[in-house]
């Protein structure tokens, strides 16, 4: 960027992805350091890679750090896998791994409410070798028609998130359109009309894609965004994405929601990977 105006920022609303940025410090940590650093609002991937259905405690435990600390948790994945990791998602991988993404529908969805959070992302799931990629789709749709209704309950929407070629071969999903047509999907399949693109335009840019042009044509359709830099990954300015005027024209084409945070820190502690964010706009509004 290499920074933001005060001007431009203060019409954004950030919140910070805690499974990306803060993770030197353990979980329980990790909402008192983002507050900290001035932040009121944050994100998660689901945090028990290993566990669809944690035991109370644990829910509880993230609860009252995340209350303690004084931050909004804005947006919670679904169950979906080893993230970081191999894993893409788990909800169109028959067996198993569907299994768990429906034993965890609805203990996301009650998490979430519990934290006022509105918001839950829902990874596709990776191509599995020897199924039918059809048979795939059509798990997926009926369990995103179940994740929607559970959103639904709680009064929150639906994220469908593309992610990229290049770092996930196996995930179907590596464009715009290819995730706004899952979304096209579950609306009419629902008749709730909760779901809602994520667009992520770090992931976005590593396809290829024109961004101005696919803010332009989906920004009714995204109900979150988020960022990185590219090439890298790393925080806004240590690549080249002009971050600044994509954050703008997604303004100019209504979009209010919140911009997540989801990159890398580098070679350095999360707390010093914000100084191209003026300190007054990390405050939600």
């Amino acid at each position: 960027m290499p920074g933001l105006e005060r001007g431009t920022a203060a019409e954004q609303r950030f919140n910070v992805n805690l499974s990306i940025l803060f993770t030197e410090l353990p979980l329980l940590e990790r909402p008192a350091a983002a507050a900290a650093a001035g932040f009121t609002a944050v994100e998660l991937w689901w945090p028990w890679v290993d566990s669809p259905t944690p035991d109370q405690s644990e829910l509880d435990a993230l609860k009252k750090a995340i209350e303690e600390a004084g931050v909004q948790l804005t947006g919670l994945n679904f169950y979906a896998g080893r993230l970081p990791g191999p894993d893409r998602g788990a909800l169109s991988i028959p067996g198993e791994e569907s299994e768990r993404f429906r034993a965890n529908i609805d203990v996301a969805a009650d998490f979430a409410r519990s934290l006022g959070c509105t918001a839950l992302n829902a990874l596709y799931g990776n191509r599995v070798e020897g199924v039918d990629p059809a048979e795939q789709d059509a798990l997926a749709l009926e369990n995103l028609v179940l994740a929607a209704r559970a959103a639904d309950r709680i009064g929150a929407i639906l994220l469908i998130e593309t992610l990229n070629q290049p770092e996930s071969p196996r995930y179907p999903l590596v464009s715009a359109p290819a995730g706004i047509g899952i979304v096209d999907q579950v609306n009419e399949a629902t008749g709730l009309g909760n779901a809602r693109f994520l667009m992520d335009l770090y992931h976005l840019s590593m396809n290829g894609e024109d961004l101005p042009r696919v803010i332009a044509a989906y920004a009714a359709k995204t109900g979150h965004v988020q960022i990185a830099d590219n090439p890298g990954r790393g925080a806004p300015g240590t690549g080249t994405l002009p971050l600044k005027e994509l954050l703008g024209q997604l303004r100019k084409a209504g979009y209010e929601g919140w911009v997540g945070l989801e990159y890398k820190p580098g070679d350095r502690p999360s707390a010093e990977a914000f100084d191209w964010l003026p300190a007054e706009a990390r405050a939600a509004r």
